[in-house]
C-alpha cells in the first residue's frame, strides 16, 4: 500500500495538470489561437492553406512532416523535428538560400550544379541524348504509365542530387503534370526536400496545318517565332506573351525558361537567325525586356516577394555576349562554327539586349535570373587574358564583364553539353571549342574558375566533384567551399523565389483547365495575325474576296540529314490544309480554271557551311552558305578566313571563296516562276515562311503580292488575304539585294547592307512593311528607324 501511494499522488497531479492543459486550450482557442491553417486531401499529395500565408504541399509518402509554429504551418523538409531557417517561409529568400547553402555537402551541391539532358514524357528509348528505360526495359515494354520516371531520371535525382531537370517532348499536359508530381515526391524524401526546378526551351511554335476555332482549346497556346512577334514592334505583345506562356508553363511544373534568345541578328545567314528578335539592338533590347519581364512577374495573390511568386517562371537569357556574329553564319553546335568575329569591332550592340533590356526590367524582378553563354569563341574580345576559348570558359567574359562591369549576380549555365569530347569539327557531339586538349574535370574545373555555376547537359556529378578537388589542390579547402556556396546560393534562389519549396505539386485538372485554353489560343492567334508583314501588293491586289477560284501548288519538301544525323526523303504535301482553305476560296486542280494563284515556299535552304563531300575532294570542307535559291559561287567572299583552327584540322583558314552552292529548295523558286507562266495576267500571290533574310531577286516580277511569315498558322494568312485581318507588322531585319552584299557586311553590325528594291520601287529595309493603303510610316517607325 505504501508503494503504490506516490503513483496515486503523482497519477493526480498529473491529472489536475491535464485538465489544467485542456482548460487553457479551451480558453486559447475561444480567443482565436488555434493554428492558422487547414490541410486538405488532394490525392497524391496534400494541400495546406495558411491564413494569410504561403500555400504548403507535400506528399504522403515523402516523410515531410508539418510543423506548427506560431500557429502556422512548415514543411520540416530535413526531417529533424524543428523549423531551420530555410524552411521558414517568412524569411527573405537571400537568407533562406544561404542557411540551406551552408548546410549542403560538396555533393550535394555538385547536384545542384547540373542541369539534364533532355528529357521526353515519356521517354521512347534511344535517341541523340542517349537511351532511356523504365525497369530496364524500353517504355512499349516496359508496362510503365507515360508520368512514371524513368531509370535514369531515378538515378541522377537519387545518386547524382541532380535538380534542374530539361524537359522535351510531352505526352499531354495531364501527363507532364503527373510526371512533375511523382519527380517532386521522390525529391522531397530526400536528403534536404531540395525540389526540382524543372525548364523548357521554347515550345509555343505554331503548327501551320492547325485550324483556330474562337472558343476552342488546344495543347498549348501557339504564337509566332519570336521574331515574328518582334515584326509586330510592340513591346507590349510580347509581354503578353511571357505573361500567358509563363502561366502554361507553370502548370506543366516548368518554373525556368531556358530563353529568350536575345541575340542580335547581324549576320543573316545564322542558322538561328529566326530564334532572335531581330537585328537592331534598341527594338532587340526593348523586346527583351518585355518578354522577361512578362515570364518572371507574379502579380496580386499569385506574388510572394519583390514581383516573384507562383506564376513567375526564371528567364535564361541567351547567349552571352551574343552568339550571333558566327564567321560565314555557321553555327558553333558545331566546330565548324566555333567562332564569332568581330570585323566592325561591334560587341556593344550586341550587349545592349542584355544589358539595357533583360538587365533592366520595368518589372520588380530587376533583372532576368540566370544567364547562359553561347559555345562560340568570341575571337579576339578577351582584352585582359588574351584567350580563345569557348564563352562559359572565358573568365574575361563571365567574370570581369558580366560579373564585375555590369553587376550581375544571377544565375551563369552553361549551354549544353560543353563540357563533353569532340571528335571532328562537323558531328553533333560535345562542344568544348578551344580547350579540346583539356580533360572532362578539367573542362569543369576552368568553367568554374571563369564563373559559372552549372552545367548544361550532364546528368553526373562525378566531374564537378573532381573539379571541386582540383580547387582545393589550388586554393585550399575554405576557398572552395565558399566557392560552391556561392554558386549554391544563386541556383537556390531561384528555386526558392517561384515557390516551390513550398508547394512544387500541380493539380491536374487544373492544368488540364490553363494550358492551351481558349482564352490563351485566342491570344497567340491574334498575335500571329500581327505578325505577318506584307512586301509587295501590287495594283492593290490584295484584299481579295471569299470564294474566288484558287491554284495553290503542293509544296516541295527537300529530303536531308538534320543536326542529329537523322535523315528525312523529299517528299510533296499541300501547301495549305485544304479543309481549312476551302472554308476561304474555292479549290481548283488547273492554273487555267483559278481566278489567282496562292504559292506558299520556305527562304532559300542555303547550307550550313561545311561539306564532307567538300573534304573527300581535297578542299578544306568550308563552303559558302547563300541567301538565295539558285546556284551561288563565292566570288566576294574573304580571301582569309578572319578566325580558325582547331586541334581536328590541319589549317587556320576557313576561306570558302570560290566554291558553289545552292539552295536544297529551289524547286521552291521554280514553283513561283512556273506558277506564274501558267497564270499568265491572273494574280499571283506568294507567300514565304521566312527563316533568315533572302534575296528576293529571283522570284519578285513574278509575285503580284508577297506576304512573309515566321511561324504562323496558314489560316492567318487566309485571313489576311480575304481582308478579315489587315496586315502591320514591319520587317525586324533587312532583305539584302545580292549575295555580294551579304559578303561584305560585317557578322557584328547591324543593318549594313545594301537592301533589294523592288519592281514598285520599295525598299525591303528594317522596318518596311505595308498595310491596305501602302507602305506603312507610323509612330513604330519613326522610334525604331533611327
Amino acid at each position: 500500500m505504501t508503494f503504490n501511494e506516490p503513483i496515486t499522488l503523482i497519477s493526480m497531479k498529473t491529472i489536475t495538470k491535464f485538465c489544467e492543459l485542456a482548460l487553457i486550450a479551451s480558453l486559447l482557442f475561444s480567443f482565436g489561437c488555434s493554428p492558422k491553417w487547414t490541410e486538405t486531401d488532394k490525392g497524391t499529395f496534400k494541400l495546406i492553406n495558411n491564413e494569410g500565408g504561403q500555400t504548403l504541399g507535400y506528399s504522403p509518402t515523402s516523410g515531410v512532416k508539418i510543423l506548427t509554429v506560431d500557429r502556422l504551418a512548415f514543411k520540416d523538409l530535413n526531417k529533424d523535428g524543428k523549423l531551420d531557417a530555410y524552411e521558414d517561409w517568412r524569411l527573405p529568400v537571400d537568407e533562406r538560400a544561404k542557411d540551406l547553402a551552408t548546410k549542403l555537402s560538396v555533393e550535394q551541391i555538385a547536384g545542384l550544379m547540373l542541369y539534364s539532358a533532355h528529357q521526353s514524357i515519356p521517354a521512347m528509348g534511344r535517341g541523340p541524348f542517349g537511351a532511356a528505360t523504365y525497369n530496364s526495359k524500353p517504355f512499349k515494354e516496359s508496362g510503365a504509365q507515360s508520368s512514371d520516371l524513368t531509370d535514369q531520371q531515378k538515378k541522377f535525382l537519387t545518386d547524382d542530387n541532380l535538380r534542374h531537370v530539361l524537359i522535351t517532348s510531352v505526352e499531354s499536359p495531364a501527363i507532364a503534370a503527373q510526371w512533375n508530381n511523382h519527380a517532386q515526391a521522390l525529391v522531397e524524401s530526400i536528403g534536404f526536400g531540395i525540389p526540382s526546378n524543372n525548364s523548357s526551351d521554347p515550345r509555343h511554335g505554331s503548327d501551320s496545318y492547325a485550324e483556330f476555332n474562337a472558343g476552342a482549346g488546344g495543347k498549348i497556346s501557339m504564337w509566332p517565332g519570336t521574331v515574328g512577334i518582334a515584326a509586330s514592334f510592340d513591346p507590349q505583345l510580347m509581354k503578353q506573351f511571357g505573361e500567358i506562356a509563363s502561366k502554361e508553363y507553370r502548370a506543366l511544373g516548368i518554373a525556368t525558361a531556358l530563353s529568350p534568345q536575345i541575340d542580335l541578328g547581324t549576320e543573316p545567314r545564322w542558322s538561328r537567325f529566326d530564334g532572335t528578335m531581330g537585328e537592331d539592338p534598341i527594338l532587340a533590347a526593348d523586346m527583351a525586356r518585355a518578354y522577361v519581364d512578362g515570364f518572371q512577374t507574379s502579380e496580386n495573390t499569385d506574388e510572394i516577394s519583390g514581383g516573384w511568386g507562383y506564376k513567375s517562371v526564371n528567364a535564361m537569357v541567351k547567349h552571352w555576349p551574343g552568339g550571333g556574329p558566327e564567321e560565314g553564319g555557321r553555327d558553333a553546335h558545331f566546330g565548324y562554327g566555333a567562332y564569332a568575329v568581330y570585323p566592325g569591332k561591334n560587341i556593344k550592340d550586341h550587349l545592349k539586349p542584355f544589358t539595357e533590356g533583360a538587365f533592366k526590367l520595368e518589372g520588380k524582378t530587376g533583372m532576368a535570373s540566370a544567364v547562359m553563354p553561347y559555345y562560340t569563341i568570341s575571337f579576339n574580345q578577351d582584352t585582359v587574358n588574351g584567350e580563345n576559348v569557348g564563352n562559359a570558359y572565358n573568365k574575361y567574359l563571365i567574370t570581369d564583364l558580366l560579373r564585375g562591369k555590369y553587376g550581375y549576380d544571377g544565375v551563369v549555365c552553361t549551354d549544353w553539353m560543353i563540357t563533353k569530347d569532340a571528335k571532328n569539327v562537323f558531328m553533333f557531339q560535345g562542344k568544348c571549342w578551344g580547350v579540346e586538349n583539356l580533360t572532362e574535370a578539367e573542362r569543369h574545373y576552368k568553367a568554374i574558375e571563369a564563373g559559372v555555376d552549372q552545367f548544361g547537359g550532364n546528368n553526373e556529378m562525378g566531374p564537378v566533384i573532381e573539379a571541386y578537388k582540383m580547387g582545393v589542390a589550388a586554393h585550399g579547402e575554405e576557398f572552395m567551399r565558399k566557392r560552391f556556396e556561392q554558386s549554391a546560393v544563386r541556383l537556390l534562389r531561384n528555386i526558392f523565389r517561384v515557390g516551390l519549396f513550398e508547394n512544387p505539386y500541380l493539380e491536374v485538372t487544373e492544368t488540364e483547365k490553363t494550358v492551351g485554353n481558349p482564352e490563351f489560343m485566342k491570344a497567340g492567334y491574334e498575335a500571329q495575325l500581327r505578325s505577318v508583314v506584307l512586301l509587295k501588293n501590287h495594283g492593290k491586289v490584295l484584299p481579295v474576296k471569299k470564294q474566288m477560284k484558287v491554284y495553290i501548288p503542293k509544296k516541295y519538301i527537300p529530303g536531308g540529314r538534320n543536326w542529329f544525323g537523322l535523315e528525312t526523303k523529299e517528299s510533296w504535301r499541300d501547301a495549305v490544309n485544304p479543309e481549312i482553305a476551302k472554308k476561304y476560296f474555292q479549290l481548283v486542280e488547273k492554273p487555267e480554271e483559278a481566278d489567282f494563284a496562292l504559292v506558299c515556299i520556305d527562304s532559300p535552304k542555303g547550307g550550313v557551311g561545311y561539306s564532307e563531300d567538300d573534304v573527300k575532294k581535297n578542299g578544306n570542307g568550308y563552303v559558302p552558305i547563300s541567301l538565295q535559291y539558285g546556284p551561288y559561287k563565292a566570288e566576294f567572299a574573304r580571301e582569309t578566313s578572319m578566325a580558325g583552327g582547331s586541334p581536328f584540322e590541319t589549317f587556320t583558314n576557313r576561306t570558302y571563296k570560290g566554291k558553289t552552292t545552292v539552295a536544297s529548295n529551289l524547286q521552291d523558286m521554280n514553283t513561283v516562276n512556273e506558277t506564274k507562266a501558267k497564270m499568265g495576267e491572273k494574280p499571283v500571290i506568294v507567300v514565304v515562311r521566312v527563316s533568315n533574310p533572302m534575296i528576293f531577286v529571283e522570284i519578285e516580277k513574278s509575285a503580284d503580292a508577297i506576304l512573309v511569315q515566321m511561324g504562323v498558322q496558314s489560316q492567318t494568312i487566309l485571313e489576311i488575304l480575304t481582308g478579315v485581318s489587315e496586315p502591320s507588322a514591319l520587317l525586324p531585319f533587312q532583305m539584302p539585294a545580292d549575295m555580294k552584299t551579304v559578303e561584305e557586311q560585317s557578322e557584328d553590325v547591324p543593318r549594313d547592307m545594301k537592301c533589294y528594291v523592288d519592281s514598285d520601287g520599295n525598299t525591303y529595309d528594317f522596318a518596311f512593311g505595308m498595310n491596305w493603303q501602302g507602305v506603312i510610316n507610323d509612330a513604330r517607325v519613326t522610334k525604331y528607324r533611327k
